[in-house]
């Protein structure tokens, strides 16, 4: 997906889904998207499990909304995050919106805000329900956000299966264990094949973005990969040619399924 680092975006956190300890690396990656022109979180701050988010909303700027649990059982605090999301889809003026939070509820608010034509990309735990996941443009796994942990190599990442692993750095994930991950591997050829030329070869870019839209959580980093090339390099199942260009004096990557070969 085409990134533009000049969208002005509304981030919208909820705080009783979220953890404070990925705040750095959130900020981080939706700097990659656009430029935060809102910062928003909701929860009820009388709870005494939000004390955590003090000094990380102080420091990031980021305005705490209180909600109320007025009845046990209903979630206040989501009704008025979408009540606030409408508000700034109405009111114009953002390119995009970033919710953040692992709940089923934002389903709709997320397919609402990109029927309006706004980029939406969510951010959640490894076990966000799928339909949450499906409606974003794109959606982040918040365990390869924190700095002192890493996601596992994620064979069952995609399906929203997986737990955090404390590491020093990401550990990518063997060839053989990528080879077996079946969803990954039909993921990336049917990707390939759709998007090649008539000898087979498709660019890296092309290739990211069609993963991009079949996939919304596809992350190399989900892999233990920095890098999308790194990881379809890691796969052995593509060959790889780097051409240079007028454009890119460092070479422009081209994949084609070995499959192809000959």
């Amino acid at each position: 997906m085409a990134q533009d680092t000049q969208r002005k975006l509304a981030v919208l956190i909820d705080a009783d889904n979220t953890s404070p300890a990925i705040i750095e690396g959130l900020l981080a990656e939706i700097a990659t998207y656009g430029v935060a022109s809102v910062k928003r979180i909701y929860g009820d701050w009388t709870n005494p499990h939000l004390k955590g988010w003090k000094e990380v909303l102080l420091e990031h700027a980021i305005q705490p909304i209180q909600q109320f649990g007025y009845t046990v059982g209903k979630n206040a605090t989501d009704s008025a995050m979408i009540i606030d999301a409408m508000d700034l889809l109405y009111a114009g003026g953002l390119d995009g919106f970033c919710l953040v939070s692992s709940d089923s509820d934002f389903t709709r608010l997320a397919t609402r805000l990109r029927e309006a034509g706004n980029l939406v990309v969510g951010f959640g735990a490894m076990k966000t329900p799928k339909p949450f996941v499906g409606a974003c443009d794109r959606f982040v796994f918040t365990e390869i956000l924190r700095k002192e942990t890493q996601g596992k190599p994620a064979r069952g990442a995609a399906k929203g299966a997986g737990k955090e692993e404390p590491k020093d750095e990401a550990k990518p994930a063997a060839t053989a264990i990528l080879k077996q991950d079946s969803r990954l591997v039909t993921l990336l050829r049917d990707a390939v094949e759709d998007s090649a030329d008539d000898t087979g070869w498709v660019s890296l870019r092309i290739l990211g973005q069609n993963v991009a839209n079949r996939s919304p959580e596809f992350d190399p980093r989900n892999y233990g990969f920095r890098k999308l090339g790194d990881l379809v390099k890691a796969t052995k199942l593509f060959e790889i040619d780097e051409r240079p260009s007028k454009d890119n004096p460092s070479g422009t990557i081209y994949v084609r399924d070995k499959r192809k070969k000959g």
